[in-house]
């Protein structure tokens, strides 16, 4: 059998073994091992199964995921995520629609916190929904909203998938934090204008709210201005250099726990949640890493990443038509699968085809990460959605869907736009020259 065929027979099993329901992680890194040792030889898949995982978890730059995780444990622990809310609450409550915006730009100082879309959806979820629908906001605007708002937390940095696409591809996580923060604040001003139309072509949709009065803003923003200042010193310090992504993981988290103790927030049972759950997710992100790692060295010696990005320049066409094809691949594969599922499944194939074509590594992933983004609220599988259908038991999900639609066509404006205008992507990152 050639490897070439090998390697087929290898993805259409991992389909089946995910198809069955056995874990990502533990799909890829069995086939992975078990196709690296059908190519190569036993010997050689077992240095990798035992080689892989000790280079991944005692690699120091890795360190940047459980970090920042730990850090939005904190944050939600101790109730910021409410004090956000109600200052976007404050600033936009009486302009049409100030609510859905106030849960954008919400989710999006979240995002800056989180590094995970899901949990920037539900932790607004939890706190916007409510209040917009005793303001008889529509249902559909108010749950889509939400889980569009929650999407932004894998673009804006820190985001957990830049770091697996990171890891993946051995790019600098720094630059690529760097690289989604003008796209990222351009998506939440595109969100935030989209739901101001709307609201102004039909105010039923999104009555505004009561003005709020300057002392209640300016309170609002001294809840919140702890949290403004951190986000904001942990940004500026990556991009001008003052620390690695990795320490800046480690400031954040600890600047979030010491505001958190200084307002009487944390408890010894809400530290010793936050430990636990970053444990966990730390643990089951790593897993699924390990897996797309083995994967991915099966790959490689199967030749197919090579074999397919040798026959698509050999077809001359114009790269930007290429990159639009895998678009296309992308938004299809969210149909049917989760994001982290795609971005590790399609990389170590696509990658090697952009490198080939001449696209900037940093401007690709930026790409990828707002294809994914779209795949987190598309039917049937948008993640986002089934989090905040999990948190409105109300409200059908195809509710949920039609309300989030509309911003995936927001979406696909940014990244035409982006292709238009790479430099928007890669202006801040060669800046600084990281």
């Amino acid at each position: 059998m050639s490897p070439f065929f090998t390697g087929i027979v290898g993805i259409a099993l991992l389909f089946f073994l995910m198809t069955v329901g056995v874990p990502i992680g533990f799909s890829m890194g069995i086939i992975g091992v078990v196709g690296f040792g059908i190519l190569a030889n036993v010997q050689g898949a077992i240095f990798q199964a035992a080689s892989v995982p000790f280079s991944l978890v005692t690699d120091y730059s890795f360190c940047v995921l459980p970090l920042f995780i730990f850090m939005a444990q904190l944050i939600f622990e101790a109730g910021f995520s409410k004090d956000l809310y109600n200052l976007g609450y404050r600033l936009f409550g009486k302009v049409p629609g100030g609510l859905a915006i106030a849960t954008i730009l919400s989710c999006a100082i979240f995002a800056a916190i989180s590094a995970s879309s899901i949990a920037s959806a539900v932790t607004m979820g939890l706190v916007a929904i409510p209040e917009m629908k005793r303001y008889k906001y529509h249902v559909g605007l108010a749950c889509g909203t939400v889980a569009a708002g929650g999407t932004l937390g894998i673009l804006i940095p820190p985001s957990g998938i830049l770091i697996v696409y990171g890891i993946l591809t051995e790019q600098s996580i720094g630059r690529l934090f760097i690289a989604g923060i003008l796209p990222g604040i351009i998506l939440t001003l595109m969100f935030m204008v989209y739901v101001y139309i709307r609201a102004r072509l039909n105010p039923e949709l999104a009555p505004a709210g009561p003005s709020s009065s300057l002392s209640e803003k300016v309170q609002a923003f001294f809840h919140t201005i702890e949290m403004i200042i951190l986000v904001t010193g942990v940004l500026i310090g990556l991009i001008v250099g003052w620390f690695t992504p990795t320490e800046a993981g480690a400031v954040g988290a600890f600047g979030a726990l010491i505001i958190a103790v200084a307002r009487g927030r944390m408890t010894w049972q809400k530290l010793k949640s936050s430990v636990y759950d970053t444990m966990a997710s730390t643990g089951m992100i790593f897993v699924i890493l390990i897996g797309a790692l083995l994967f991915n060295v099966f790959l490689a010696v199967s030749k197919i990443p090579m074999l397919l990005a040798q026959s698509i320049v050999g077809l001359a066409l114009p790269a930007s038509l290429i990159l639009g094809i895998m678009i296309l691949i992308y938004l299809m594969l969210g149909c049917f699968i989760d994001a982290m599922a795609m971005v590790l499944l399609t990389i170590p194939i696509f990658f090697p085809v952009a490198v080939t074509l001449g696209l900037d590594p940093i401007f690709f992933g930026i790409i990828v990460v707002v294809v994914v983004e779209m795949a987190m609220i598309t039917p049937p599988v948008g993640m986002n959605v089934f989090a905040i259908s999990g948190i409105v038991k109300d409200v059908p999900m195809q509710t949920v869907f039609r309300g989030a639609l509309p911003f995936v066509g927001v979406m696909v404006v940014l990244i035409v736009t982006l292709m238009l205008f790479p430099r928007i992507v890669l202006f801040l990152p060669n800046l600084v020259g990281m």
